[in-house]
């Protein structure tokens, strides 16, 4: 019988090099995060940042709203004091449903494609003669 281990998403374990790898960032950006307020990470005792799945996901919502809403720095800001003060997950569902638009959006995208290519026909459109070989 196999015993498995719950991962705490909360636990702090990625060293900042891996957690900048894990959403594909800069590690300067990490640190700009945690100067704007927007990341706590954990230190170890010799002053080390260690990252938890949490942070992380804040780092992948804080990227979606930059790259694909088009949200400053100081408009996340907001944000997370207003999540914060609703006490629940508006930042999550948001990008949720992006998600899911995106992908539905990607997919109507690749009907159509398949629906503009012209089908292969079964005879060919003009016959050729072989060509003779000439030395």
């Amino acid at each position: 019988m196999r015993v498995r281990i719950e991962r705490d998403p909360s636990r702090p374990c990625y060293v900042i090099s891996v957690a900048a790898s894990m959403v594909r960032v800069h590690p300067r950006t990490l640190r700009i995060y945690e100067e704007e307020g927007f990341l706590a990470p954990a230190r170890t005792p010799t002053n080390i940042r260690l990252y938890s799945e949490n942070d992380i996901r804040q780092v992948v919502w804080i990227r979606h709203l930059t790259r694909n809403r088009g949200v400053n720095l100081a408009g996340i800001k907001v944000l997370f004091e207003l999540e914060e003060k609703l006490g629940r997950r508006i930042l999550e569902a948001l990008y949720s449903k992006d998600m899911a638009d995106e992908e539905a959006a990607n997919r109507e995208e690749a009907r159509s494609r398949e629906a503009e290519q012209p089908r292969p026909s079964r005879t060919p459109d003009r016959v050729t003669a072989p060509m003779k070989e000439t030395y």
